[in-house]
């Protein structure tokens, strides 16, 4: 079970208007986890530059107050937070796959800021989700619950997993199942099933081979969870026909789903995907917000010395979260 210890935010005032915070602010609560609330833009204009960082300080200050003023005086005393402006002078976010990596946080928590163009994120998001290292919960700016206007009252209550039953999957399943079960939420489980192309055998078409095809993934789906999970949880399980995104997105709207856990992993979550993949389409056109689940890597270099000593060595793996 996936457990979230650090959590980063990234945070421009007024922190009132940042729907991310909200959830940020619920989900360190429910873990104990330390919120890492970050200033990754460029100093505010009216900020005038200073030397010997008196504007960072300035603006860390003014993020620590309203901060503050934005918990309340109770929730201020017993939250563990760390108020940060990067000074690092890169992209916003570049700024923030860097942040959340030399902090080796589990969880970035940040909002989109859609496109004029509907097909896209926003860059400062794409970059994020694709190239942090670790999973990445994204909100949408127009996400307006009604019950998630006041502090800590981002809850979740139905989080979905599209399940095709690879890795990347099931390491999105053991984030669901982390948050369901600590926000107490209901667990829907959906797997969508290829329509068969015109130019397969009549028998692809065949009402046996159409039951088959979906008994045997409903039957997985079944299995998927430990028999303890079910009693646990109210869980769901759905089998459709069609495109994965469009039916993924389909599911999301008719249940009310509050939250949608999708891995993404190696090539289908890559560069040259920009416009391809089932994860890109439901980051871009989810309503509700999408928490985008990749292992999380190493903030060391990725090429090891294999001269180094053995003690060493055995030091350096112990280090790295290693997902089975």
């Amino acid at each position: 079970m996936m457990n979230i210890e650090r959590i980063l935010c990234p945070a421009t005032l007024p922190l009132a208007l940042d729907e991310a915070l909200r959830y940020a602010v619920s989900l360190a609560s429910v873990y104990h986890a330390k919120l890492f609330l970050c200033h990754c833009a460029p100093l505010p204009a009216l900020i005038p530059p200073a030397t010997n960082g008196a504007g960072v300080v300035q603006v860390r200050k003014a993020l620590a107050e309203e901060f503050a003023r934005y918990l309340g005086k109770t929730n201020s005393a017993k939250f563990h937070a760390e108020i940060m402006v990067a000074e690092g002078g890169r992209d916003v976010g570049e700024e923030i796959v860097q942040t959340a990596r030399d902090l080796s946080v589990d969880l970035i928590v940040m909002r989109s800021r859609r496109s004029r163009i509907a097909a896209l994120l926003g860059s400062t998001a794409e970059h994020v989700s694709r190239s942090a290292s670790c999973p990445v919960l994204i909100i949408h700016s127009q996400e307006t619950k009604s019950d998630a206007k006041s502090v800590g009252r981002a809850e979740f209550e139905r989080v979905l997993v599209p399940h095709d039953f690879s890795g990347g999957a099931e390491l999105a399943l053991s984030y669901a199942l982390s948050i369901a079960r600590r926000l107490k939420a209901e667990l829907h489980l959906l797997h969508v099933l290829p329509e068969p192309e015109e130019d397969e055998p009549e028998i692809a078409w065949s009402d046996a081979a159409v039951e088959s095809a979906y008994y045997r993934a409903a039957q997985r789906l079944l299995t998927s969870l430990p028999e303890e999970i079910n009693k646990q949880l109210s869980v769901s399980h759905g089998v459709r026909w069609g495109k994965p995104y469009r039916e993924v997105l389909a599911y999301a709207r008719e249940q009310n789903v509050d939250l949608v856990c999708m891995g993404a992993q190696g090539k289908d979550f890559g560069l040259e995907a920009l416009f391809g993949s089932n994860v890109d389409r439901v980051l871009r056109q989810a309503s509700c917000p999408v928490l985008v689940a990749r292992p999380l890597r190493p903030s060391v270099p990725e090429l090891i010395d294999l001269s180094i000593t053995k003690p060493s060595f055995k030091k350096t793996l112990n280090s790295w979260v290693i997902l089975r």
